[in-house]
């Protein structure tokens, strides 16, 4: 099984979740959304999964910097639109086995889902 952590590299969280994947022995690919970005399709497919609410970070100053509008979108080409313009809306990291899609790094969740990955 794969695993995929997607993020950026400076982000202070994703580097406490890579650290902690090593730690755990546990081989992954990590996606630098600000140099590789993210194909519409893999976004659909989250906001499938985890819908919006848990994709975008409404605490991040770029959240606060959007338009009342761009702030209000809805509909799934709209927040796609969105993570694709501004990537560090998303809240990060994002954690992908091909079966398990995480947001954000909560160590006990992480653990618990990847008991198996080992």
């Amino acid at each position: 099984m794969s695993v995929s952590v997607y993020g950026i590299s400076n982000c202070d969280t994703v580097r406490k979740a890579r650290n902690w994947l090593t730690q755990n022995n546990i081989t992954h690919e990590f996606c630098d959304i600000r140099k590789t970005p993210l194909a519409p399709e893999l976004l659909q497919s989250w906001l499938a999964t985890a819908g919006s609410a848990a994709l975008i970070n409404k605490r991040s100053t770029t959240w606060r910097q959007l338009s009342q509008a761009e702030q209000q979108a809805t509909t799934t080409a709209d927040v796609v639109s969105l993570l694709q313009t501004y990537p560090t809306l998303l809240k990060r990291p994002v954690l992908t086995t091909g079966t398990t899609l995480l947001v954000g790094f909560k160590q006990q969740e992480w653990q618990q889902q990847l008991e198996t990955v080992k």
